[in-house]
């Protein structure tokens, strides 16, 4: 707050008053802007200006998957205070966003969220609403040949929302909740309804379901972990009563953790597994998910994947990224050798955009089975909430 002038120096300033009157305040010096630049080093660091921004975010971030094509994505995000807690795990802020996404291949798509905190962070609410419409092509579900050289083209239409609410177990690093979803879909092939290879599907599907969950965290930061566990398991239980068309049900398994193995070395390792069961909508199939492989290039109703991240900051705030990863899908558990396997790794940098947040920023490329692809990178490749 400004400090008022004395009275008594009031007096002695302003002759000829009939009484002691106390003047305006003096205005307060402007704000100087958070630096650039660090006091440590003089590089390029943006952690004052997350320290110090609340209210309102514009955000952008690249789009660079395959499956897609490159384009972007672009949000306004309203902060209910500064990001600062976010680096210790609590006090994080609540965040609400709306904004969209579109590629060179023509897919476009417009959404709105919101992450909630409540009872001193014991408690996250996250809601979200989407539509959009997503290019893709068909590869199968599971080894097919032919499919493999001519997928089949096909348009998503999904509009749908989530509800999910977590809590904290205790002063513990577990959560446990639930989350509810729920969508409809028009699904559009570029093919004749008598095309071999073409999946049972419907033009038009709902699906609405309810997953509890388990999630047990304690890395150090959310952006560019250094060192600490992620988990999360969860079941999903879809049924006609839940809002959807079919019942079908499926599990997933997420397991990350990063070493610190020496001051400037840090070694990650994420493993994921997954299974479907029941009439599970196609698009909905678990799909191999790794840096080099598009997205639902490889699809099956049973999945197991790995990847490793080395990542050595070599000098001040440039890191260089060694990465590699493996993944199978197929169709029966009681026929995993009849299962289709990807192979794919790469390499990248990262600069070292806010210390304060640990947050690294960079690009990878990456090698798969078909082509090589590039990846723009904000925060881990392996990025959780």
């Amino acid at each position: 707050m400004p400090r008022r002038i004395p009275i008594s120096l009031v007096a002695l300033i302003v002759s000829g008053s009939l009484g002691a009157q106390e003047l305006p305040p003096p205005a307060a010096p402007a704000a100087s802007p958070p630096s650039k630049f660090s006091g440590d080093d003089g590089w390029l660091d943006v952690s004052g200006f997350l320290d110090e921004k609340y209210g309102f975010l514009p955000i952008v971030i690249p789009i660079t998957e395959p499956a897609i094509g490159y384009g972007a994505a672009g949000a306004l995000a309203f902060l209910s205070s500064p990001l600062g807690g976010a680096k210790e795990g609590m006090s994080r802020p609540d965040i609400t966003a709306v904004g969209g996404l579109g590629t060179e291949n023509g897919t476009w798509g417009g959404f709105a969220g919101d992450l909630r905190y409540w009872l001193d962070d014991r408690v996250q609410t996250l809601a979200g609403v989407i539509h959009a419409s997503v290019e893709l092509d068909f590869y199968g579900i599971g080894p097919d040949d032919s499919l493999g050289r001519d997928p089949l083209s096909y348009q998503l239409e999904p509009t749908g929302g989530m509800l999910q609410a977590k809590v904290r177990l205790g002063e513990s690093h577990f959560w446990a909740g639930g989350r509810y979803a729920g969508a409809s879909t028009d699904v559009t092939f570029e093919a004749p309804a008598s095309t071999p290879g073409l999946p049972d599907f419907s033009t038009d599907s709902d699906v609405g379901g309810f997953t509890p969950s388990i999630t047990f965290d304690t890395r150090d930061n959310i952006f560019t972990p250094a060192r600490g566990t992620y988990v999360d398991a969860g079941v999903g239980l879809y049924s006609e009563i839940l809002g959807g068309d079919d019942e079908f049900q499926d599990v997933r398994l997420c397991a990350i953790h990063y070493w610190p193995i020496r001051s400037r070395w840090t070694l990650g390792v994420r493993a994921d597994a997954a299974a479907s069961f029941g009439d599970e909508p196609f698009y909905m199939r678990p799909y191999i998910l790794l840096r080099g492989i598009p997205v639902f290039r490889y699809q099956g109703e049973e999945l197991a994947q790995g990847e490793v991240e080395l990542r050595w900051q070599f000098w001040k705030r440039l890191s260089a990224v060694g990465f590699a990863g493996v993944g199978s899908v197929w169709n029966d558990f009681e026929r995993i050798e009849d299962e289709e396997t990807a192979v794919a790794g790469g390499a990248g940098l990262r600069y070292e955009l806010a210390r304060q947040y640990g947050l690294h920023v960079g690009i990878d490329v990456a090698v798969g089975p078909e082509e090589a692809a590039v990846y723009v990178q904000f925060g881990s490749a392996w990025a959780r909430p």
